[in-house]
């Protein structure tokens, strides 16, 4: 009897969780790479003879890569395939990673700081493209999110092993730390060895026998290519159809929910000391909030994840952006009010916002077809990555010169932006396929409400 189970009702195998772990641990080197640099900076400026103008500009360094990276890695992934593109990321990490060991100057740190980011940038698009494009639906919104939480976890292993490294390294510790990323960076090539190429990618550019051969690796010898769900013709989609027709307000859609719920987290995530002593928080109060802040985003995360599937993507992400709003909101009317308040409100934001926080990756990568899947992550990535460093860089401007109050309601304001530009664009893509999702023949089709919504497990 034929076997006509589609590859995206199979249950989750031992490839699935093996290329879960491969691609998420591009983030976890991301979440390191992009952290150690802040642990290691108090011993970098002196020994390099840094001025502010250079400080500012090495902290922005990484940030500047991943624009820059997030647009030729998406560019790349779609055009050259995503196997090739899997092993520039690590490649990167490891080379300009130990390449720090020896640096000398600002301006050479810069350099190797900007191309630690482009790497950034490229693992993106092409590490959540690959894992998308192979994984049964039910589990594309719990494992797509899980990789935001391994970021967290790996830039707390880059505080605690940062400050390890720098107690008890001796003189050239932080050269040392710097370095640490190529251990991890080196670990992520060798377990990426053996993973084959997209079947879909393959499928987008002719190569229909390599693709079969694939799926009957992963998913049996009974398994081919008519257990795919129908794919669309390839319609030579290019970059340019980001920008207009339907992909284009998809793309208006990522771009501006993604800025939006990135901009007030790496402001409250990298000035959260600040900001608390700001709303007149300090010594042990001010240390342990940001402790407690921090593992909050996590716990949010993790929330998430396991709302993503049961909760549905569209009010995962409006209730994440309502309640986070309102906590902003609520601070910054509160500000002169009682120490454990501040906190509470501080940690529902953080709590909050992490539905916006994992669907940054669902998001885009369902609802674009595979021909500019991994362009669309890039773009999505180099955006919201100029939304993030404007707002890292107003943050202490707008302390210093309009005081905690306003900004806080600025970042409630763009918050309930991105509220709004969900409740209008955001789509309902949990029960469908990934071409279903991504297509726009049913752009019109309303989107289920909770009662007409068929019951799902989440992960």
């Amino acid at each position: 009897m034929a076997n006509t189970i589609s590859v995206e009702d199979v249950p989750l195998n031992r490839f699935h969780r093996l290329l879960t772990v491969r691609s998420g641990g591009g983030s976890f080197v991301d979440g390191y790479v992009l952290s150690i640099i802040g642990i290691a900076m108090t011993a970098v400026s002196p020994a390099l003879g840094l001025n502010a103008f250079w400080e500012g500009l090495i902290a922005a360094s990484a940030l500047i890569g991943i624009f820059f990276g997030g647009f030729i890695g998406g560019a790349l992934t779609d055009r050259l395939g995503r196997r090739l593109l899997y092993f520039v990321g690590p490649t990167l990490f490891v080379v300009c990673s130990l390449a720090q060991y020896w640096v000398q100057s600002g301006e050479m740190l810069f350099a190797l700081r900007f191309a630690s980011g482009m790497a950034v940038g490229i693992e993106y698009p092409v590490a959540t493209s690959f894992l998308v494009e192979f994984l049964p639906k039910k589990y594309r919104g719990p494992c797509l999110a899980t990789l935001t939480i391994l970021w967290f976890a790996g830039a707390a292993l880059a505080y605690l092993s940062g400050e390890a490294i720098l107690h008890f390294g001796g003189p050239d510790a932080w050269r040392i730390a710097l370095a640490s990323t190529s251990v991890i960076g080196a670990a992520l090539l060798l377990v990426r060895l053996g993973t084959p190429e997209s079947p879909r990618w393959l499928i987008s550019k002719g190569r229909h026998a390599e693709a079969e051969a694939i799926i009957r690796r992963v998913y049996g010898e009974d398994f081919s290519l008519k257990n795919l769900p129908v794919q669309a013709e390839s319609k030579n989609l290019s970059f340019m159809h980001l920008l207009h027709s339907g992909y284009g307000k998809r793309m208006a859609f990522v771009t501006i929910f993604w800025t939006c719920s990135v901009i007030p987290v790496f402001a409250v995530y990298a000035f959260a000391p600040k900001v608390l002593e700001a709303l007149h928080l300090s010594g042990n109060w001010a240390s342990y909030g940001s402790v407690a802040i921090t593992l909050l985003f996590v716990v949010g995360c993790i929330i998430a994840t396991r709302l993503v599937n049961s909760l549905g993507r569209r009010k995962l992400l409006l209730q994440s952006f309502l309640w986070s709003g309102l906590a902003l909101l609520m601070l910054g009317m509160l500000r002169d009010g009682p120490s454990i308040l501040i906190l509470l409100m501080f940690g529902a934001y953080a709590l909050f916002i992490g539905g916006a926080q994992v669907l940054q990756l669902v998001y885009p990568n369902e609802i674009f077809p595979t021909e500019i899947r991994a362009c669309a992550v890039g773009v999505g990535t180099s955006m919201s990555r100029v939304g993030a460093a404007i707002g890292t860089y107003l943050v202490p401007v707008s302390l210093q010169n309009i005081g905690i109050g306003p900004t806080m309601y600025i970042a409630a304001g763009i918050t309930a932006i991105g509220l709004v530009f969900s409740w209008f664009l955001a789509p309902e893509t949990s029960a469908r396929s990934l071409d279903e999702a991504a297509s726009l023949d049913d752009e019109a089709r309303p989107t289920p409400v909770r009662g007409e919504m068929s019951k799902r497990n989440s992960w």
